[in-house]
């Protein structure tokens, strides 16, 4: 059985999807059925159009209209935007009114419903509050702040609020990682009890180039100190500057980190790190970083391990759950991933499993034991090796953030429940956050008693 997930199956499916997620404090929307949803997009860079595709790629059926888009680059990203916005204003009753100030948009638009925020990170506590303060729900990107006590106070905002806080960690939302932590890990155990986690993210060199600008295109000083930026160099590159992003661990290792602490049900004890700016001289951030947490689960404890390159992009991204009688390699990128079964676990065990269309062994696989009698020169330290190979079934054929912001509209219309509520964004920061100090103390941290706690 193949599963696709097309945009218009996944606005018919969503809510189905959306069952059981993740109920904590302020995640209820307020059950607003309105027939339209008016939004503003506030950040209009590489991230907020990305948002913004994923969107404006859900039609009419997503009873959405788009008053407003905020940039302070002017030329560049909020003129492509808005004139973006505005192309499909006959079909769909967008506007994409322009602003570079936040604050004139928020005063002038008194319709809206909701803002999406896609600003750099160290924006974000200042953005999300405002915007939960003028009474609109508010998706914003991770990570949910470059500080704790930033996310504390976003925390605070929404539940003061009322409103709804979803952060953006998509996969929460992707149906495949639905999938397989409800199906393999919740129901079925396919894995058994989860050992080890290794994850990363290696981009290369050529990925990692630092972002320039057309010529003729750039802010003026007194508008970019305005706004916390000293030059045009940072205002591009601001992921690499202390106190305004975090450096890759924080940029791209959050994603699956977060990853971690979902499918163990769990966050971790300790943290240790090595890091350091190897190759990308000009930074203020690691360029480089390997970490390893602990983890005390129900189960047992958990060694997770997770590294993020810029040099290599070898084997480019991925999450591995490795159990004693299974492992799960899974990837947001193009329907990647496998179940994997032991050559110790009989066949039969998974049978059923496979017969209910949970997933589909890939035939002609060998499989080899040093136990069994063959040809084979092997190692006794070998052990068994070549696990039997299971295709995961659901593939998702709609951009990576779609079902999270369609998550976000069902949830502000009382359909569902958000899938990554402020609460859960704060534990993820916490637990990312740390990675950074930890390569800066250059020993294990512990993780506090009521480090995860608002």
């Amino acid at each position: 059985m193949s599963s696709q997930l097309n945009r218009r199956e996944f606005v018919k499916t969503s809510a189905a999807i959306g069952a059981g997620l993740f109920v904590s404090g302020n995640v209820l929307g307020a059950g607003e059925n309105k027939d339209v949803l008016n939004i503003a997009f506030l950040g209009a860079g590489a991230q907020g159009q990305a948002l913004l595709d994923a969107a404006m790629k859900l039609g009419s059926e997503a009873g959405i209209r788009i008053l407003a888009v905020c940039d302070i680059w002017e030329q560049v990203n909020l003129r492509r935007v808005s004139r973006r916005v505005q192309a499909y204003k006959r079909a769909y009753g967008h506007e994409g009114r322009p602003y570079v100030d936040y604050r004139e948009m928020l005063d002038k638009e008194t319709d809206l419903d909701a803002v999406i925020i896609a600003t750099p990170d160290f924006c974000h506590a200042e953005h999300t509050i405002a915007c939960l303060d003028k009474g609109l729900h508010v998706y914003c990107e991770k990570e949910m702040s470059n500080t704790l006590e930033g996310a504390r106070k976003m925390v605070e905002a929404a539940n003061k609020s009322g409103k709804l806080l979803q952060i953006g960690h998509q996969r929460r939302s992707n149906p495949r990682y639905r999938y397989c932590y409800d199906k393999y890990i919740q129901e079925a155990g396919l894995l058994g009890q989860i050992t080890t986690i290794n994850g990363q993210w290696n981009r290369s060199k050529a990925a990692c180039e630092d972002l320039d600008w057309p010529e003729g295109t750039e802010i003026d000083e007194a508008t970019l100190n305005r706004y916390g930026y000293k030059n045009m160099h940072q205002f591009r590159n601001w992921r690499w500057f202390r106190g305004m992003g975090g450096g890759p661990i924080v940029d791209l290792g959050s994603h699956q980190i977060d990853i971690y602490n979902w499918y163990l049900n769990a966050v971790p004890k300790t943290v240790m790190a090595s890091g350091g700016i190897d190759y990308w001289k000009n930074h203020e951030w690691y360029d480089s970083v390997m970490a390893v947490y602990e983890y005390e689960t129900k189960a047992g404890p958990v060694r997770a391990f997770y590294q993020t390159l810029t040099t290599n992009s070898a084997n480019g991204y991925y999450e591995s759950f490795m159990g004693l009688e299974g492992t799960l390699v899974i990837s947001e990128s193009a329907n990647r991933g496998s179940v994997y079964r032991e050559s110790w676990v009989p066949e039969e065990k998974w049978d059923p499993w496979v017969a209910r269309g949970y997933l589909k062994k890939v035939e002609g696989r060998p499989v080899v034991d040093n136990e069994q009698k063959n040809e084979a020169v092997l190692d006794v330290r070998e052990g068994t090796f070549s696990p039997a190979e299971y295709t995961i079934p659901i593939t998702m054929n709609v951009p990576y953030h779609q079902p999270h912001i369609q998550n976000f509209f069902n949830a502000i219309r009382g359909k569902e429940k958000l899938t990554c509520p402020a609460e859960i964004g704060y534990e993820t920061a916490v637990t990312v956050l740390k990675v950074n100090e930890a390569v800066a103390a250059a020993k294990r941290l512990d993780f506090g008693k009521d480090e995860f706690a608002v």
